[in-house]
């Protein structure tokens, strides 16, 4: 075998995909499995966003596009997406995507350099610290945590001193995956403010930006004072729309940032899918696409409420609710510890030959830090609220009896 290039081996993965080859080992052996684990969505992606790429497709929108993307979704994801946030933006301050993911790793190439500090969430999507690692940045995890009101948060004045004079860029994923955290509005203003004393480059991470269950609209960092000229937002139509197999995107940013998108698009991947671009263009100002996503989510909702009173009755766990996202982030340390198990690789192995479930943990989500002392991991509601009521069940009673079993030992 010829040598490969060494740098590969600093690149990670989505440990999330490593779950579900494990899971389908063990499904492969006649078992049930029930998964809980990777982000994907049980519903199908909207009638009339599905008509239109079959009408781009006869109309033969199957040549190659703008490698930014067609004027007229540029143009609509300006004025939407833009809107959404409170912020103006016109075409030339969006560059088409792929998907979200691309962004992450152009953002990087765009702001940095090699041994440039970058500050980023942990736990947290664990793409954002491979990609750091293998451009030979250096990573700087924040934490994401129990907070003492008892909601998941971050601590915005141990942020702030994490930063030196080579701190050059912090990426914000509000709403969180995987906890479910949405930023307070003074957290927000204070990052902000923060990104503004020390002139770091911003990326708002918001693909789940529509799942947002308070009675409030949803927030971008973006419209925070100094934010426009220095934040890239990343935003998807995996999540809101069911079009997570589609791959499609955009960055939304200041007009000097998305050149150097369109630069490294045309020498990566050319240009995304046209026939796409016009579905897309549907999906964001269809009103039956809007009423299906607003039902969407508020079934969503109604999972997540239910799914948080079931969770929090299993015996060791405990799960704060979560204001946004389709995760619950359960602190498992006591089940752990009821169930006789020191490792997350137990945990998992145990509770998904007793019950079937497989889900992520901590450790899937970046490399945990060294004063964690508590064991968590991360369930989503993938499942109609009938299916996760009966599927609960299943769950909590071999647990329950599992748990007698030891503490009568």
């Amino acid at each position: 075998m010829m040598k490969l290039s060494e740098k590969m081996d600093s690149l990670g993965t989505e440990t999330a995909y490593k779950v579900s080859f494990e899971t389908k080992e063990f499904a492969a052996k006649n078992n049930t499995v029930y998964n809980l684990h990777i982000g994907d969505i049980d519903v199908d992606t909207p009638k009339p966003i599905v008509d239109s790429c079959i009408q781009a497709l006869q109309n033969g929108k199957t040549g190659y596009p703008p490698s930014n993307g067609i004027l007229e979704l540029r143009e609509t994801i300006a004025e939407v997406c833009g809107g959404e946030r409170g912020v103006n933006y016109t075409s030339n301050n969006v560059c088409v995507q792929p998907g979200g993911k691309p962004i992450i790793m152009k953002f990087l190439l765009t702001t940095t350099n090699p041994g440039d500090e970058v500050l980023y969430p942990t736990p947290g999507y664990p793409i954002y610290e491979s990609l750091i690692n293998f451009l030979e940045l250096k990573g700087k995890p924040y934490k994401v945590d129990l907070q003492e009101s008892g909601e998941i948060g971050i601590n915005v004045n141990e942020i702030k001193e994490m930063i030196t004079e080579n701190t050059k860029a912090i990426f914000i994923n509000n709403y969180h995956n995987p906890t479910g955290m949405a930023l307070l509005d003074e957290e927000m203003e204070e990052l902000a403010q923060m990104c503004n004393d020390h002139n770091l480059f911003v990326l708002s991470d918001e693909a789940y930006f529509h799942f947002y269950y308070e009675d409030s609209e949803p927030k971008s960092i973006i419209k925070c004072p100094g934010m426009k000229e220095r934040t890239v937002v990343l935003i998807t139509s995996s999540k809101t729309f069911s079009m997570t197999g589609w791959r499609i995107g955009a960055a939304l940013g200041p007009e000097y940032i998305i050149n150097k998108f369109n630069q490294l698009t045309t020498n990566d991947e050319a240009c995304t899918c046209h026939f796409v671009q016009y579905a897309y263009i549907t999906a964001l100002t269809n009103e039956d696409v809007k009423t299906e996503t607003n039902k969407m989510i508020a079934e969503f909702k109604e999972r997540r409420d239910v799914l948080h009173e079931l969770i929090n009755e299993i015996p060791g766990f405990f799960a704060p609710l979560p204001p946004s996202s389709f995760y619950i982030w359960i602190n498992a340390t006591k089940a752990m510890k009821i169930l006789n198990v020191s490792s997350y690789v137990e945990l998992r192995t145990k509770l998904l030959h007793n019950t079937g479930v497989s889900f992520c943990t901590r450790n899937h989500f970046g490399s945990p830090l060294e004063d964690e002392t508590e064991f968590w991991i991360r369930y989503l509601f993938f499942y109609s609220l009938r299916f996760l009521i009966t599927l609960f069940r299943i769950i909590t009673y071999p647990l329950i009896y599992i748990c007698i079993s030891f503490l009568s030992i």
